[in-house]
């Protein structure tokens, strides 16, 4: 077991683009089409994620336009974005599916901003973990005669300087997001 900083950076990465991924589906006031890759569509006798059976665009900044390719699969389109959770009201327009994006009650603002803190605290809980490992590695490093006690300060501290600007990042985005949430 060997420190890899690359492989540390990396993993403390796919926290932050994970976190990425979760903000993205969570619902502002405004129309965004990727608050729809969540939704999974039941045809033809499996899931499919709905950018694999129809194009989701935003031509209003308040409203979802998708656009079913097969006219058959519209009351499932329309069916899986009414049960997936979103609050959404999907309104079929022949091959098309129209999703007006309703405002938010201040209720509801705050339930999305708690829920955006959760996935952060998640996210930095990754990051730690990722930290805890490569400090354990290390630690093992030195405890193997690999590296000398002046090699592992330095890397001790270099592994809590990149774990410090990870959860600087996720807070940031955190910031922005609840931003985002809260504006009217």
């Amino acid at each position: 077991m060997s420190y890899n900083k690359q492989e540390t950076k990396r993993r403390m990465d796919c926290a932050v683009e994970a976190l990425h991924k979760e903000f993205s589906g969570l619902r502002t006031g405004r129309a965004s089409a990727s608050l729809l890759d969540s939704v999974v569509v039941d045809m033809y006798g499996s899931k499919m994620p709905i950018n694999q059976v129809a194009t989701v665009s935003v031509p209003e900044p308040r409203l979802i336009s998708v656009q079913v390719w097969d006219g058959s699969a519209v009351k499932m389109v329309e069916k899986a974005i009414r049960d997936s959770g979103l609050g959404l009201n999907p309104m079929p327009d022949g091959n098309n599916v129209r999703i007006p994006i309703p405002d938010l009650n201040e209720e509801r603002r705050k339930e999305l901003a708690k829920i955006a803190g959760k996935s952060a605290e998640s996210a930095r809980i990754s990051v730690r973990n990722v930290r805890k490992d490569a400090m354990d590695s290390v630690k093992k490093m030195e405890k193997d005669g690999d590296i000398s006690e002046d090699e592992l300060k330095r890397l001790s501290d270099e592994i809590q300087k990149l774990t410090d600007e990870t959860i600087k990042e996720i807070d940031k985005m955190l910031s922005s997001k609840e931003e985002d949430i809260m504006t009217v």
